[in-house]
């Protein structure tokens, strides 16, 4: 059974039994929904999650480009692989670092 979180994005087709996954799990969304590129899948179903950001100086009238690392929950029936392009949500602290989880993969990497 899957459940409706609330965003519209594609439900996934395939079934897990992970407690933290937002649509066959308990894990409720809310806040922030951000997008960016897998960077890292080394640890047990999370994924740092990398994203481009441009930030204006203005003493020199330029922009200098930035980046933020945000660890994210994947759950299995997502099928998420290093270079892939998601779509992360804020949920409630579900490890140390981890305060969000994948809820969709907009595009998968190329190569």
């Amino acid at each position: 059974m899957v459940r409706d979180i609330g965003l519209k994005v594609a439900t996934p087709d395939a079934e897990c039994n992970d407690r933290k996954c937002p649509f066959h799990g308990d894990t409720v969304v809310r806040g922030r929904v951000l997008t960016g590129r897998v960077a890292s899948a080394k640890m047990a179903n999370t994924l740092v999650v990398e994203r481009e950001l441009l930030m204006h100086i203005p003493k020199y009238e330029r922009f200098a480009r930035r980046r933020s690392r945000i660890t994210a929950h994947c759950p299995p029936c997502l099928g998420v692989q290093v270079g892939d392009v998601v779509r992360i949500a804020e949920c409630r602290p579900l490890a140390k670092t981890v305060h969000h989880v994948v809820v969709e993969k907009v595009r998968p990497s190329v190569g």
